[in-house]
């Protein structure tokens, strides 16, 4: 029987791209991960509430749906997703993790794939953020405290 923690870690990979899919799944199974792909943030969506995944990578510019918007559906369901954001606006659209949602913003140029294997392998390993009580529960703690 196999251990939890020898099983690969699960990626997400959307993108409109046939070929950036293809291309970018074979260089992240090549490093150990079982990759799913969606070729669009709607198809990425429904297989993300279906299946459990240890990062999302998405592409930003997509139809119907960008990266952005999904990221924040995603961050919705579930707030502690790992997820990585592609693009090749990166610098013109001024793409940060603080103003997509992502937990990291790779540009697409010739050190992606070095990038991405990098920051995929530290996400997927990254233990899982302590969730941190809403604002308004930590000064109702605080007043019960002083009450006491």
């Amino acid at each position: 029987m196999k251990s939890a923690s020898l099983q690969p870690s699960t990626v997400l990979l959307v993108d409109d791209s046939r070929d950036g899919l293809l291309v970018r799944r074979a260089l992240l199974e090549e490093q150990g991960f079982t990759v799913q792909i969606a070729r669009n943030g709607e198809e990425g969506l429904k297989l993300f509430e279906r299946c459990r995944f240890d990062v999302i990578v998405t592409d930003f510019r997509m139809p119907a749906m960008n990266g952005v918007e999904m990221i924040g559906r995603i961050r919705a369901l579930s707030p502690q997703a790992r997820i990585v954001l592609l693009s090749r606006a990166v610098e013109t659209q001024g793409l940060t993790e603080e103003n997509t949602g992502a937990d990291a913003v790779i540009a697409k140029n010739s050190a992606e794939a070095s990038h991405l294997v990098r920051t995929v392998k530290r996400l997927a390993n990254r233990a899982p953020a302590r969730k941190k009580p809403p604002a308004s529960q930590l000064r109702s703690r605080s007043i019960a405290r002083t009450r006491a």
